[in-house]
């Protein structure tokens, strides 16, 4: 089964171990005993090793705020109740200190922000410490580059102001690091390990994102490699320009804010920079200032099932590195923490900190006879048949954006908005298709053929409900490859429909989402239970998807009926 987390901030399925050197460790959070190892566990970083020159932890991916000797330090003393909830001295910009996004770099990686940091003291270990946590980030909440990417510069080599832009591939020219001659952006791609591993991020653009300086020099190509001349620091640089590049402004803003952080345990200065985007997107780069998170202490306690004061609450959430302003009743959120966006999450860090161990089980005071439920038996039923003839499962988010909506739907403008929504993910889906387009869109640099169906609900308007909205199961099932034909999909939806013992038909219909004369609605019992066909090039133009797709989509209501 293969789980698709694109409606939270969720930076991949595998812990990450990072490593410190012990001594160093012990400098800032003290001794490593029995007891300290224990607490560090308890604090959600379960200790990997320790040895004499060494300490290993497991980073959960929820956590990418860890992923520095610095950060963790700090987590681990206010864990101890040694340390004060974070707070940062954000320096206001120079004159020179801007970065403009030109319109070329648009289509190809629309968004940066950056930071200036100054009075650094580099030495070996602090140059690998930030290597680390930029590979780090890189895997991690930058899912191998393809979200954002990461570039750390020497001040002094650059002149200022700074441009992000896209050139054309034969235009770009310039040395890229650990090369012996200057490459066009073609050429890196070809011919660099960096331009290779990374190449399918790059390669069916027609414009590549490069940043340059006041003088023209080229300091990098994200997300590929940095240049010799511009983008290597060492024990000499004091000053430094850092920049985030990517597609999500809420992944890049945490991002560097996680960086930022790193470098202020460090002795750093920060300075803001202006980022210049557009009349009404013009914002001032790093913004480290808490965010403020609502929350009712009764709703903690009735989660947990434990009873607490407010100073209680105070004191946990400060173990976990959270502050509380005691006037207005609400959490305040550091800004390199990117995990904490409902209050549910508040509780979890409550719990951490109140200490899981102390918890005592309880056994319900009920009597029942556990059964299946009827729908989960269906969907099981339905996702058995469907992996036996090869399909792999998919499971996305219910949050999606009205870009990604019209993309496909149009004409479609009656949407169900989220208050307050913590990501670009702002409505509720009114199909599963959509989200599977996305899944192909998102693999294309993935091996063929590509089989892929999802059950799950959607949602339409019901002003009769007492929500408003109105919950449809639904399945929807989506084939991508070469050659792929409406009689292959047909093939399939005959042994599902065998399979579940449902006589059906399809019947010819027109929709603009296919392509005329290759559609059908699924008909069952003399009614319209969904729609199936060839992918119209319009819908797979929109997602830059450039195989042929058939795809349908039902509603599972006449099954669960019966």
């Amino acid at each position: 089964m293969i789980l698709v987390n694109y409606g939270r901030l969720r930076f991949g399925d595998k812990m990450t171990i990072l490593t410190v050197d012990r001594k160093e460790f012990e400098k800032k959070a003290g001794k490593v005993t029995k007891e300290l190892e224990d607490k560090i566990t308890m604090m959600g970083t379960p200790i990997e090793e320790v040895s004499d020159a060494e300490v290993s932890v497991e980073v959960f991916p929820n956590r990418p705020d860890l992923l520095s000797m610095g950060n963790f330090a700090r987590a681990v003393n206010q864990f101890n109740g040694k340390g004060k909830v974070a707070s940062f001295k954000i320096n206001k910009p120079e004159s020179d200190f801007v970065v403009t996004i030109d319109k070329s770099v648009k289509s190809v990686r629309p968004h940066t922000v950056c930071a200036i940091v100054k009075g650094l003291k580099f030495d070996d270990a602090k140059i690998k410490e930030i290597v680390d946590i930029q590979e780090k980030l890189h895997n991690s909440l930058g899912r191998k580059r393809k979200k954002l990417a990461i570039g750390i510069y020497p001040l002094d080599k650059i002149k200022l102001p700074i441009r992000f832009i896209g050139r054309k591939p034969e235009d770009i020219k310039f040395l890229p690091l650990e090369a012996k001659a200057e490459m066009t952006g073609r050429q890196i791609l070809r011919g660099h390990p960096a331009g290779r591993e990374y190449a399918d991020l790059l390669k069916d653009m027609e414009v590549f994102p490069i940043f340059v300086d006041a003088n023209d020099e080229i300091l990098s190509m994200p997300p590929i490699i940095n240049s010799e001349k511009t983008g290597r620091i060492d024990e000499s640089t004091k000053e430094i320009f850092i920049e985030c590049s990517g597609y999500n402004l809420v992944y890049l803003k945490k991002c560097l804010n996680i960086i930022v952080a790193a470098l202020d345990s460090m002795g750093g200065k920060v300075y803001a920079m202006d980022v210049k985007d557009s009349k009404d997107k013009d914002f001032v780069s790093p913004d480290m200032s808490a965010e403020e998170l609502s929350f009712k202490i009764e709703d903690i306690e009735k989660t947990l099932g434990i009873s607490l004061k407010e100073k209680d609450v105070v004191g946990y959430l400060a173990r976990m590195g959270i502050g509380y302003d005691v006037k207005k009743k609400v959490a305040l959120i550091p800004a390199y923490r990117a995990d904490i966006l409902h209050w549910v999450d508040l509780a979890e860090e409550v719990a951490i900190a109140y200490g899981y161990d102390k918890f005592v089980p309880e056994i319900p005071e009920i009597s029942t006879i556990a059964e299946e439920n009827p729908v989960d038996k269906l969907k099981r039923t339905i996702g058995n048949v469907l992996a036996g003839v090869g399909l792999l499962e998919t499971s996305s988010y219910h949050l999606t954006t009205k870009k990604n909506v019209k993309r496909m739907h149009y004409e479609f403008n009656d949407f169900i908005e989220v208050e307050d929504s913590k990501t670009e993910r702002d409505v509720l889906r009114i199909d599963l298709l959509t989200n599977l387009l996305q899944i192909a869109s998102e693999n294309s640099d993935a091996s063929y053929p590509q089989k892929v169906f999802e059950m799950g609900t959607v949602f339409a308007r019901d002003e009769n409900s007492s929500t408003g909205v109105f919950e449809k199961e639904r399945l929807a099932i989506a084939l991508a490859d070469e050659n792929i034909r409406f009689t292959e999909m047909k093939q399939i939806l005959d042994y599902l429909f065998k399979m579940l013992d449902v006589e059906y038909s399809i019947e010819a219909v027109d929709n603009s989402n296919y392509i005329i004369g290759r559609c059908g609605k699924i008909v069952v019992k003399g009614k319209e239970v969904g729609l199936v066909g060839e992918i119209a090039p319009r819908v797979l133009k929109n997602w830059k998807i450039k195989m042929p797709v058939v795809a349908c989509e039902m509603g599972l209501g006449f099954l669960m009926e019966e």
